[in-house]
């Protein structure tokens, strides 16, 4: 059988990491957006162009 991770669209990833980091800094106003960022990138495995999009658009 197949994970979720197999079957999810790439773009969904995105989404939820992008809602991630927004709830993230809404709850925790003393971490950074850099920080923010750069466990989102680890914990939902962006790629290299997606991570360059976070840090462009939201650092």
């Amino acid at each position: 059988m197949s994970s979720v991770e197999e079957i999810q669209p790439t773009g969904d990833k995105m989404r939820k990491a992008i809602c991630w980091i927004s709830e993230t800094i809404q709850a925790n106003p003393e971490k950074t957006r850099t920080t923010v960022i750069r466990e989102a990138e680890t914990r939902f495995d962006l790629s290299p162009k997606e991570c360059d999009f976070l840090n462009n658009k939201f650092c």
